[in-house]
């Protein structure tokens, strides 16, 4: 179906009540544009938060843990080496 709005003062485009309903766009919601090419794309946050997760769904561990856990658990075990270190580095200074 096709739909028309008018541009008016301050860039401002009122979305037809029936299109709004159809896409679930209610007052309040923040919408995201996108250019693409000579056409604008209109999504809800909710539709490019989807998008996204879907996009980086490939990437989640096959285990199904936590990739946030294990970044972290890298970083602990990264951060205690660098304590290891630098304690022998200090203990070889505080020698001299």
């Amino acid at each position: 179906m096709t739909y028309s709005a008018k541009l008016i003062k301050g860039g401002k485009v009122v979305i037809p009540a029936d299109l709004r309903r159809e896409l679930g766009f209610n007052e309040g919601d923040r919408l995201i544009f996108e250019r693409e090419g000579d056409s604008l794309v209109i999504k809800s946050d909710t539709q490019v938060l989807r998008e996204v997760q879907e996009a980086f769904r490939p990437f989640r561990p096959a285990d199904g843990s936590s990739i946030v856990d294990l970044l972290i658990q890298e970083r602990r075990l990264e951060s205690m080496r660098e304590d290891e270190e630098s304690a022998r580095f200090n203990e070889r200074f505080q020698r001299k």
